[in-house]
């Protein structure tokens, strides 16, 4: 198959992007169970650490919800940027991408269409987290303008480290291999943070790690913007992190891309 595509524009390979993200979300109607790690997982989650681990780490249910609350967003969202690396290797082994290629649409139209509609899914699972926290008794500290930093800022790192997911996605053999590789890498990341407990409950050695581990960075910003407390400092170091992480595994990944595609 010839690999000659016609120059496409970049207003109309945003259409494009959108055209193929909306495919994506379309699925769903099909497949409702395809929503459902984002959407029964980050809830599961949410209700195991408040009532299991409530009562232990603070005084009451009630108080420690204002504070794992933010942490599940963030934690629930570095863990569903898996189904942006599941989702793409499933279109590459069964063939969807050698589909695209035949088509006049720009060469980047079908992966950032993928990693869009996942950021409408990981949008979902936060306003869901948020709805059911109010329900339990989940208290704004700060006002709708913060609530909606915190979304913004969540969904800039959810981007970047989708880009992680992204290269895991293209060189991983299959699907599974893509879930092994990223909750194996994800899991010791998320659960080394401060999103469960005070960093200054753990001993020291480890408060060095937990001080320098970018999902502590957004856990205490998204506290700062629900709950009140520290914002710049924690949020600018987030920004910080998710530019890094996209500037080395956007080209990363898109250079791997092309090699798959170009070896197929």
């Amino acid at each position: 198959m010839s690999d000659a595509t016609p120059r496409v524009g970049l207003l109309q390979g945003l259409q494009q992007t959108f055209t193929l993200a909306w495919r994506s979300l379309l699925q769903i109607r099909h497949n409702p169970w395809e929503l459902g790690d984002f959407s029964i997982q980050p809830i599961l989650f949410l209700l195991l650490f408040l009532y299991v681990f409530g009562g232990a780490i603070a005084d009451s249910t009630a108080e420690y919800l204002q504070f794992i609350l933010p942490g599940v967003i963030v934690m629930n969202m570095v863990f569903v940027t898996v189904y942006v690396g599941h989702g793409l290797n499933t279109d590459l082994t069964k063939g969807i991408f050698d589909r695209f290629r035949a088509l006049p649409i720009a060469r980047w139209a079908p992966l950032t269409g993928r990693i869009v509609a996942d950021l409408v899914k990981q949008t979902w699972a936060i306003l869901l987290l948020l709805a059911v926290g109010f329900l339990l008794g989940f208290r704004l500290g700060t006002t709708p303008l913060g609530l909606v930093g915190m979304i913004v800022l969540v969904l800039i790192m959810a981007l970047a480290v989708s880009w992680i997911m992204v290269l895991v996605g293209v060189v991983a053999k299959d699907p599974e291999h893509v879930q092994l590789f990223g909750f194996t890498a994800l899991f010791p990341i998320t659960f080394v943070s401060n999103v469960f407990v005070p960093v200054e409950t753990m001993p020291d050695w480890l408060q060095v790690a937990v001080n320098h581990n970018p999902v502590s960075h957004l856990a205490d910003a998204a506290r700062g913007l629900l709950v009140g407390g520290p914002v710049v400092e924690p949020a600018l170091w987030s920004l910080l992190w998710a530019v890094a992480i996209t500037a080395i595994f956007a080209p990363l990944s898109v250079a791997a891309l092309s090699r798959r595609l170009a070896n197929s």
